[in-house]
């Protein structure tokens, strides 16, 4: 395949993360950070337009409407029976009963062939995304805790406190790497966003942030679920520093028990922790993920949760890296869903079965691989490619730095 194929492909797994939330929720920002923003976005005058420009328009829209109408009866019913399943299959997953066929939707979804919905004339483009960048996280992580993270001298530096973290977490060499490629692109830094994989001026698609692509939302969960966990870490770290590097150890701490404490203020669930996680102090916490001591421990923390999940189900064979990210992408129930989930079965399972419609639609990689056993080989696949590149090789070698040092 070219370049500019294995761009584009690299490219669409990337938005399928950005659309993939835990819980295979399609990802949308809700309106509510935009509110926060001090310099309101003008109003911009619509063109004038021609008499035959609009009335090309209402044709169009018309043919449009048709078409999505008809697709619609058959859609509606579709989707309804996928949600419908997942639900049983979670209640015969709780209580140990096994899954057939019969369990999931067997069918391929509908495809919608009509024309596109045409764009109003009459409407402008709305300036800006609203998503908050790397820059909104400094801000207000200053500005609403005081914190300002440490940035690593280099970028090998980051790469050798998250393989530290990592191998403390129980994570393989390989399977750390191989993640790494696929959610950084193989060669991303410790504050690559996403929809800047590949091109750093890129406009943003989502807030995840870093090596293993945590949503803002990731982070309030995982400090609220694990944050004594984080402290104890920190405290740890700071008992065996010295002078004004512990001083500034004792400063995180402290910062680092306000966000928790802000983290626990809503019920424990993710939608209350995706509320708090748009808001100015949410944007703000995500910040953490960009300090060399606090951050690899939010980001391995991720992926151990999903490993701790299977562990704690009575699973003990390994993990491969692709299976491990099917939990990242689509919510540790899906993703244990699959990995349970027997070769034969895998085979021919499709996988909108784990997705919730509008993530799908969206997502070309989804329907591509359009089965289980597509889309976690597809997904090693990609790890495999990126993980020859330059960023995946300097984070191997921090891997084996660190074993070599605790020889």
């Amino acid at each position: 395949m070219p370049e500019s194929g294995n761009r584009r492909g690299r490219e669409n797994f990337r938005r399928m993360h950005a659309m993939v939330g835990a819980g295979v929720l399609a990802l949308t920002l809700p309106d509510a950070y935009a509110a926060d923003v001090p310099a309101p976005v003008p109003a911009v005058r619509p063109p004038a337009i021609s008499m035959e420009k609009l009335e090309k328009y209402r044709k169009d829209l018309a043919a449009y409407e048709r078409a999505w109408n008809a697709y619609e009866k058959v859609a509606v019913p579709y989707w309804r029976s996928v949600t419908e399943k997942r639900s049983r299959r979670r209640t015969k997953m709780a209580n140990g009963m096994r899954l057939t066929a019969a369990d999931y939707v067997m069918q391929q979804p509908p495809v919608y062939k009509g024309p596109p919905k045409p764009n109003d004339p009459a409407k402008s483009e709305k300036p800006g995304s609203g998503i908050p960048e790397v820059k909104d996280f400094l801000e207000q992580g200053e500005l609403k805790f005081g914190f300002t993270p440490e940035h690593p001298v280099t970028e090998r530096g980051f790469k050798r406190a998250y393989a530290e973290a990592a191998l403390a977490g129980g994570l393989t060499r390989d399977v750390a790497v191989k993640i790494y490629g696929f959610e950084a692109g193989g060669n991303g830094n410790y504050d690559i966003q996403a929809g800047r994989e590949y091109d750093m001026k890129a406009p943003v698609i989502s807030t995840a942030l870093g090596y293993n692509q945590l949503l803002t939302t990731n982070t309030i969960s995982l400090l609220a679920a694990s944050g004594d966990e984080f402290l104890a870490a920190m405290e740890k770290k700071a008992g065996a520093a010295e002078g004004e590097r512990r001083r500034l150890l004792q400063a995180k701490i402290v910062m680092l028990k306000r966000m928790i404490a802000f983290a626990r203020s809503v019920p424990n669930e993710w939608s209350a922790h995706g509320r708090l996680a748009n808001t100015p102090k949410g944007i703000g916490a995500h910040a953490l993920n960009l300090d060399i001591d606090i951050g690899p421990l939010l980001q391995v923390r991720k992926l151990t949760t999903s490993v701790d999940f299977i562990r704690r189900k009575g699973h003990t064979k390994p993990i491969a890296a692709a299976e491990l990210e099917m939990m990242n992408l689509t919510g540790d129930g899906n993703g244990y869903d699959m990995y349970v989930m027997p070769k034969a079965l895998r085979e021919k399972v499709p996988t909108s079965n784990f997705f919730q419609r509008g993530g799908y639609e969206r997502n070309p990689v989804a329907a591509r691989n359009n089965t289980v056993a597509k889309l976690i080989a597809g997904t090693d696949a990609k790890m495999v490619r990126e993980a020859k590149l330059q960023g995946a090789k300097d984070m191997a070698a921090a891997f084996d730095a660190v074993k070599q040092a605790r020889q």
